[in-house]
């Protein structure tokens, strides 16, 4: 009997799982291994077993004996202001491309591409003396506009194809009430982009969150370092901390597997209809 034309062939289908598994197995390794090594004893960190004598000291030098505490609520202010900026920023300048006509509009939205295009390597320097100039190294509001720079134009594009797939009645409704502009996108469009600005939100907070170079450039001094760059100062040239920099990372994982977890539910439905007409 002849197999149905889109039928599997047992052995593709074997293959198929077996490709899966081992891409998932290797996904996972790094974390796990991560985890692994960080309740392990200094003297460990580089053996190949498991736990053999589990330890939570890495975790308990790292929140007493160094400045991580100072160094999370660095990150969690500059991320905070980052996300709540970025994902105003990317809604009002998604809304107003996807719903007004005004001169200089199609330029506008290829410059939000172009910036996407230069690496850090490249920007680095420039932004770096620019900040300088505007005595903004060292400060959380240098970090916060750079990682601004960053995010907003990607989500901006996003959020104009999430709008576009909201019907435009919704505003001219909002119009015959009575309502502006901004208030019709703030009580009545914006209600219905909840799964784009979660996408938003969390790419934002993600940006802000997992980003090193910098980070590492606009901040010096203990005090002022946000979470990436302290846990350089765990490995470096002069010292080789791993145990301590596995628990940081750690610790530093968990945030944004929270709000992973808050947001995910949101997540495919917002970048799905973030790319249906963007």
């Amino acid at each position: 009997m002849s197999r149905k034309r889109h039928q599997r062939h047992p052995l593709a289908s074997v293959g198929l799982h077996l490709a899966l598994a081992l891409a998932a197995v290797i996904a996972v390794f790094p974390p796990f291994w991560l985890l692994v090594t960080s309740f392990k004893p200094q003297n460990d960190a580089f053996t190949t077993g498991l736990l053999s004598h589990p330890t939570l000291a890495n975790y308990t030098h790292v929140l007493a004996d160094t400045a991580f505490l100072t160094w999370f609520g660095n990150s969690v202010v500059i991320v905070g202001l980052t996300t709540v900026l970025g994902v105003f920023l990317s809604a009002t300048t998604g809304y107003a491309v996807s719903r007004f006509r005004f001169p200089g509009m199609r330029p506008l939205m290829w410059l939000l591409l172009l910036t996407q295009m230069f690496p850090v390597a490249v920007l680095i320097v420039p932004l770096y003396n620019l900040m300088a100039t505007l005595g903004l190294l060292n400060q959380p509001a240098g970090l916060v506009i750079t990682y601004l720079t960053i995010a907003v134009p990607f989500c901006a594009w996003m959020m104009k194809g999430f709008f576009d797939t909201i019907p435009v009645e919704i505003d001219e409704a909002g119009r015959v009430d009575g309502l502006n502009p901004f208030g019709t996108f703030w009580r009545l469009v914006l209600p219905l982009a909840r799964p784009g600005l979660a996408v938003t939100g969390f790419y934002t907070f993600v940006t802000a969150w997992a980003e090193v170079a910098y980070a590492s450039a606009f901040m010096t001094g203990e005090d002022n370092l946000t979470l990436a760059g302290g846990l350089q100062t765990f490995v470096n040239q002069y010292t080789n901390d791993w145990g301590s920099m596995t628990a940081a990372a750690v610790i530093i994982a968990v945030p944004a597997a929270l709000v992973f977890a808050f947001a995910q539910r949101h997540l495919v439905a917002g970048l799905t209809a973030g790319t249906t007409k963007g």
